[in-house]
């Protein structure tokens, strides 16, 4: 077992449950072996909601490709960075590992796209945003329990969902009445397990949808080489592999520049560790302390614009955007029209007033799969012929 440092957060401090539950003889109160941590990354994994995200869009809408990344092959990969990250700088694993396989558990089918659907749909009933979906589904809609609604989290990996990346000065409705039920403390930063979670997501996208960009032929590797970042990336890997075709080379591109920026963040969190106590430090401490060097800050923001110009923002992506906005609009438009088209037990529950009404129905279709989304559509609504992308 990993020793933990002292700006850690270790669970038999954890400060408890919203839910009272069995009490068990080991530190924090656990049932058996498992500590309070270990025990929320269990419950995620087991979830509903968490097996749905097979089938939610990563980059590409409901890919027909095995080989291309979906939620949830993404979040176990930002798991196993983040792990890594965690393990290096003494935190715990446990609570890193389960902020990093919840962080998108709220978004909608279809990504961004079906966000900024719900979003405009919601306008004048509070609005729509994935990040409050998570607590939302984590804490109110997937309830697998007898007692109580939800997954029954700790205090840390609830905190950790609602502000993994920086306090929330304004929280939307969804957020809100999660943290009026169990106060979450938005206003300040969050422990360095959900830093560590925020960053190994971006560092996973960054790298990872360059390899579906390529695979899907929206980006090619000359273009790629524009980017600083990529094109001392490549120099290194063909100098180490100059007897090896290039085209066999992009996975070492990916995997070695994935190295260097956790080698990066490593160091650099590291320097500003130096004087943190404790976890309350952490908290007191006002400012992010993981992040990238400046230098590397600098070339991930370069390559971040790289990537919202040539893959997310391409032709194409935009148009099966605008078809899958259009399939969550028709939903929500449908459903509003007439709450009996939606499943029995979700139609029998449906609030009679509003705001409610219209957020118990976007609740249904925030959890919808993208396979699930187009198959509602053209029962509820009508045809639909899909754009190249789908």
């Amino acid at each position: 077992m990993t020793l933990l440092a002292p700006w850690a957060s270790h669970p038999e401090r954890s400060r408890g449950r919203l839910h009272e539950e069995q009490k068990g003889s080991t530190p924090g109160g656990a049932r058996g072996p498992r500590d309070a941590f270990q025990r929320d990354r269990d419950r995620i994994i087991h979830s509903i909601s968490f097996r749905r995200l097979r089938h939610k869009t990563q980059v590409f809408m409901a890919p027909d490709g095995d080989h291309f990344r979906v939620r949830l092959t993404h979040s176990l990969e930002v798991a196993q960075i983040a792990r890594t990250i965690a393990r290096t700088l003494g935190l715990n694993e446990d609570l890193t590992e389960a902020l990093s396989l919840a962080h998108d558990i709220g978004h909608p089918p279809f990504g961004h796209a079906g966000e900024d659907a719900l979003q405009a749909a919601l306008a004048e009933q509070g609005g729509f945003d994935h990040n409050g979906n998570t607590l939302r589904a984590l804490m109110t809609i997937d309830s697998p329990y007898p007692r109580w609604n939800g997954l029954n989290l700790t205090w840390e990996t609830l905190e950790g969902l609602a502000k993994h990346n920086g306090p929330v000065k304004r929280p939307r409705w969804a957020l809100a009445d999660c943290d009026a039920a169990f106060p979450l403390d938005l206003g300040n930063w969050s422990s360095l397990e959900a830093q560590v979670a925020a960053i190994a997501d971006d560092i996973a996208y960054d790298n990872h949808d360059i390899d579906d960009g390529l695979r899907a032929g929206l980006l090619t590797l000359e273009q790629l080489l524009e980017v600083p970042l990529i094109a001392r990336g490549w120099d290194a890997v063909r100098a180490r592999f100059s007897d090896v075709a290039p085209a066999r080379l992009v996975g070492e591109l990916i995997r070695s520049q994935i190295g260097a920026m956790v080698n990066d963040l490593i160091a650099e969190t590291r320097s500003r560790l130096v004087g943190i106590g404790d976890s309350a430090d952490v908290r007191a401490a006002g400012r992010c302390l993981v992040g990238f060097s400046p230098e590397m800050r600098e070339d991930e923001r370069i390559l971040k614009r790289f990537m919202y110009a040539n893959l997310y923002h391409h032709p194409r992506q935009l148009e099966a955007a605008r078809a899958a906005e259009g399939i969550v609009t028709g939903l929500f438009a449908a459903y509003r029209a007439d709450a009996r088209r939606m499943p029995a037990d979700w139609a029998a529950r449906i609030p009679a007033e509003e705001p409610w009404r219209s957020r118990h129905i976007a609740d249904f279709i925030a959890g919808m799969t993208d396979h699930y989304a187009v198959s509602r559509y053209r029962e509820v609504v009508g045809p639909i012929d899909l754009p190249e992308g789908f």
